[in-house]
């Protein structure tokens, strides 16, 4: 835990908050007798948190920002794809406590899972250290990419996708659901995309619109290489 607790900037006073960021729900599951509980609810406040930050700092930076581009820029700064490059920068797959299935399938590097732990250590830095602790991880980690954002909108990966495809005539671009998951209030989809039934790209996110956006991107980078 020190460990991470030197890349997150922070030490916890209550480490049980961190511990408790850190267990997936598979984990929670086959540890009941000893009390553990999952992520998933400090999954579910650090969705707020991030949302009400992010909005915040739109609102306030960008005062001639349309409502609808401060829409989009907020969906792609988190979403998750988003908080999955979070997650890798902060190599938070070491630190994850799974179940025995969920780690025998790869789960430490499963972006969903990622990305969730990173909302609920959001959250868990704002219930130890307040909103300031909170907004400071989130102002390093999450608004550091809004530049490059702003400069290639998530809006415009399957455009560009379908542009580049057609300079050639006959090519078809399909896009095929490849997995659902988690609770009502924070659905993952994970979408795919292929070229002439060829798989090129899949790509995850909180909506199937969402999730074809980075497949898209995905796609666009590998059929561009």
């Amino acid at each position: 835990m020190d460990e991470l607790e030197a890349k997150l900037e922070y030490r916890f006073h209550n480490r049980a908050l961190l511990l408790t960021a850190l267990s997936h729900s598979s984990f929670a599951n086959e540890n009941k007798s000893a009390g553990f509980m999952s992520n998933e609810r400090l999954e579910f406040l650090g969705d707020s948190v991030l949302g009400q930050v992010v909005s915040s700092h739109l609102y306030l930076s960008y005062p001639k920002m349309p409502e609808g581009q401060m829409t989009r820029l907020r969906a792609e700064l988190v979403c998750e794809q988003s908080l999955f490059e979070v997650a890798k920068q902060l190599e938070l797959g070491r630190y994850i406590r799974l179940g025995r299935g969920e780690e025998h399938t790869g789960g430490r590097e499963r972006g969903s899972i990622l990305a969730d732990a990173v909302e609920a250590l959001i959250a868990a830095m704002y219930l130890d250290g307040g909103m300031a602790v909170a907004k400071s991880f989130i102002d390093r980690y999450i608004l550091s990419n809004l530049s490059s954002m702003e400069t290639h909108p998530m809006s415009d990966y399957k455009t560009a996708l379908q542009e580049y495809v057609q300079r050639k005539s006959g090519q078809i671009l399909t896009y095929e659901l490849l997995s659902e998951s988690g609770p009502d209030h924070k659905k993952s989809f994970t979408m795919q995309v292929s070229l002439n039934g060829r798989p090129i790209g899949s790509g995850s996110g909180h909506t199937k619109k969402e999730a074809e956006q980075y497949a898209a991107k995905n796609g666009l980078e590998e059929i561009s290489k």
